[in-house]
């Protein structure tokens, strides 16, 4: 078997071990998810534990909780038996991570844990384990077989394990009414939180930056103004100033490819009718959003007249480090 077979064939395993999970979807995960929201509610967090790969996992679950606005924290279970217990409050909700559910460093925490006013939540392959029958609620996360030849590296349970996370996650944010405003705010410095709190008037070029002809102007008079204005297009309006078209460089293209005398041309003849358009008051995300859509360089920016205020240009993106 080719290294590219293998591939494959781990994709198969684990793909096929997702739909197993998927399946044994109950109402544990309801009880789960119901649990967390009011934990939050009342001001309490979600402490992720789990050992190893277990606990690599859970990593990733409290930084995809905590950056969807569900507090949470990791608790290492040996260093938990040392200080830092310290982290947990009565109110607190735990979440394990355990696929046999008999992990010897976990199942030695659980007294000390007990000894909290706290609810257990377990996502574990074993039902009837230690942590199960400990627990207060079960998540099923039992694979077929992992994706290792020897059944024994963690592969397909942990690839389970990090996809139930996440469904965890985006169910309590849906349950808490989570918004794309309130992402932004914990996204701050990247470009996902740049794009959901900049508005398109943040970011659109304006004044002589932004090209605006009237239809009765040539193509070679319009060519002028895209120059000075260094833009690929140029917005078209009518004797009102309501924005009627757009001209680019690649409708000048195309029409001296069909042997038109495109450049005395007026632009009301040859440009391009209902452009597509962005209101200046819209969030940035949505101009990515039909930049990724449409295939164009250059957004039109109307105000609620109708009326071009201004330009997005893709080359622009980058800069604003929005792409």
């Amino acid at each position: 078997m080719n290294h590219s077979a293998r591939a494959r064939q781990v994709f198969d395993v684990e793909i096929a071990a997702l739909k197993a999970v998927r399946a044994q979807l109950d109402n544990g995960f309801d009880a789960a998810v119901d649990l967390i929201v009011e934990v939050l509610r009342h001001r309490g967090k979600i402490v992720v534990v789990g050992i190893g790969k277990s606990g690599n996992i859970g990593q990733k679950i409290a930084a995809t909780l905590t950056s969807t606005g569900s507090t949470s924290v990791v608790l290492n279970s040996v260093d938990a038996l040392h200080g830092d217990l310290g982290i947990l409050n009565d109110g607190d909700v735990i979440l394990t991570l355990s696929y046999s559910g008999e992990t010897d460093e976990l199942l030695t925490l659980l007294p000390a844990l007990k000894r909290f006013s706290v609810k257990i939540i377990a996502v574990t392959g074993s039902s009837k384990s230690t942590l199960a029958r400990a627990s207060d609620i079960v998540i099923h996360a039992r694979v077929p077989k992992e994706a290792c030849p020897f059944n024994l590296a963690p592969t397909s349970s942990t690839t389970a394990m990090l996809v139930m996370g996440d469904a965890l996650a985006m169910a309590v944010l849906e349950a808490r009414g989570f918004r794309k405003q309130d992402f932004a705010k914990h996204h701050p410095s990247g470009a996902i939180g740049r794009a959901l709190l900049l508005r398109v008037s943040d970011i659109m070029r304006t004044g002589l930056r932004s090209a605006v002809v009237s239809q009765t102007l040539t193509v070679k008079q319009a060519l002028l103004v895209m120059t000075r204005a260094k833009s690929g297009s140029v917005s078209v309006v009518n004797a009102r100033g309501k924005l009627v078209g757009v001209f680019t460089d690649g409708d000048l293209r195309r029409h001296m490819a069909d042997g038109d005398h495109v450049l005395d041309q007026p632009l009301a003849k040859v440009m391009t009718r209902h452009p597509i358009t962005i209101r200046e008051d819209a969030l940035a995300a949505e101009a990515l959003h039909i930049f990724n859509e449409r295939n164009i360089d250059d957004l039109i920016v109307v105000n609620s007249k109708n009326e071009p205020v201004g330009l997005v240009d893709l080359q622009d993106l980058p800069k604003l480090k929005l792409m």
